[in-house]
C-alpha cells in the first residue's frame, strides 16, 4: 500500500524561482469548489485523469480529521498510530470513488462507516495470531472503543461491570474478550524474564518434547492385551525384550529349539500386532480376547540336544 501522508494530499505550494510542480495549476483551480462538485468530478472522470486525481488529493486533504477521530478509538491498540491513519486513508479514498449522490448525505456521513469499516476489516483480517471466533474479534473491537468513549464520559477508567453494561453482553464474554486480544501482544520465546535470575527467557521454562513418552504409552498399550497371550509366549517376550537374551539363549533356558522360539515369538508379537492395530475388526467387541495358540509340532516337547 503506498503511504499517504498530509503532504501528498495537501495543495503544493511552489517556491519563489522554482518550477510549479505537476497538477499545481489544476488543484488550485479545483480548491474553490465544494464537495458535492469534487465528487462530481471523480464520478464522471476516466480514471487516469489528472483532473480526477487532483479532486481526490482535494477531498482526501479536507477530511484528515475524519479519518483521524475514526482512528482515535483504536489509539492504544499495538499496531502503530501511522499505520492505522494510512487504513483510515484507503476507507476514505472507497468512500470518494463509490459515493453515490441519491443517498442524499454529506461525504463525512457516507465516509465515516467506510473508514471503520476498513479499520475492522484490519484488525479481522492482519492482525490477529491465532484462531479467533469473528464474534470475539467484533466484541474487542467493540471493547476498545467503547473504553475509550467510557473513559471520556466517566471521568475515569471504566470497570467490567461498566463495560459489560454499556456494551450489553455478560460477564463472561467481556473476559472471553479480553483474553483473545493478548492475541494482538505475542511474547517472544528469547526474551529475558522480569523477576527470575540472571537471563532466563520464556523459553527455559517451556517443557520439551520427551523420547520417553511414546515409549510408555507403548507399553501401557501392550499391556491391555499383554493377558491374552499364552505364559509361554509371554515369558519369551520378557527374555527377549527386557533380558536382552538371543532365541539361542532363551531356546537353552526353555529347553526347546531356536527355530520354535522363533516361531512363538512371532506368533506372540503377530498378535499383539493386530490387536494394537485394530486389524481384526470387530472381534474386540466381542468380549475379552485370547490369543489363538500357535500349532504345535514335534519341537515344542523336544529337548535341545546339548
Amino acid at each position: 500500500m503506498a503511504a499517504i501522508s498530509p503532504g501528498t494530499v495537501a495543495v503544493a505550494e511552489s517556491a519563489p524561482g522554482s518550477p510549479a510542480p505537476p497538477g499545481w495549476r489544476l488543484k488550485k483551480d479545483l480548491a474553490g469548489l465544494d464537495d458535492r462538485e469534487l465528487l462530481d468530478i471523480v464520478r464522471f472522470s476516466p480514471r487516469a485523469s489528472q483532473r480526477r486525481a487532483a479532486a481526490c488529493e482535494l477531498l482526501v486533504t479536507r477530511h484528515q480529521s475524519l479519518v483521524r477521530s475514526c482512528v482515535r478509538p483504536y489509539i492504544r491498540s499495538p499496531e502503530p498510530a501511522e499505520d492505522l491513519m494510512q487504513v483510515g486513508y484507503v476507507g476514505l479514498l472507497k468512500a470518494i470513488s463509490n459515493f453515490d449522490p441519491a443517498a442524499g448525505a454529506s461525504l463525512a456521513t457516507y465516509a465515516r462507516p467506510c473508514i471503520t469499516g476498513e479499520l475492522k476489516r484490519h484488525f479481522r483480517d492482519k492482525r490477529w495470531q491465532i484462531h479467533v471466533k469473528r464474534p470475539v474479534q467484533e466484541l474487542v473491537l467493540e471493547v476498545r472503543k467503547a473504553t475509550w468513549r467510557l473513559t471520556q464520559e466517566l471521568g475515569r477508567t471504566p470497570t467490567e461491570s461498566d463495560m459489560a453494561r454499556h456494551l450489553g453482553v455478560s460477564g463472561d464474554d467481556l473476559r472471553q474478550a479480553r483474553r483473545a486480544e493478548l492475541a494482538f501482544w505475542p511474547y517472544s520465546l528469547d526474551a529475558p524474564l522480569a523477576g527470575q535470575p540472571g537471563m532466563s527467557t520464556l523459553a527455559d521454562y517451556l517443557g520439551e518434547e520427551d523420547p520417553l513418552m511414546e515409549h510408555m504409552l507403548g507399553m501401557q498399550a501392550v499391556a491391555t492385551h499383554w493377558g491374552e497371550l499364552p505364559p509361554r509366549e509371554q515369558e519369551i517376550l520378557v527374555m527377549d525384550f527386557r533380558g536382552g537374551l538371543t532365541q539361542a539363549q532363551i531356546g537353552q533356558q526353555l529347553r526347546i529349539s531356536q527355530m520354535h522360539v522363533s516361531r512363538l515369538r512371532a506368533h506372540a508379537l503377530g498378535y499383539l500386532r493386530s490387536r494394537l492395530l485394530d486389524l481384526e475388526g470387530t472381534r474386540a467387541s466381542a468380549g475379552p480376547a485370547v490369543a489363538p495358540q500357535p500349532p504345535k509340532d514335534h519341537e515344542s516337547a523336544e529337548p535341545i540336544a546339548s
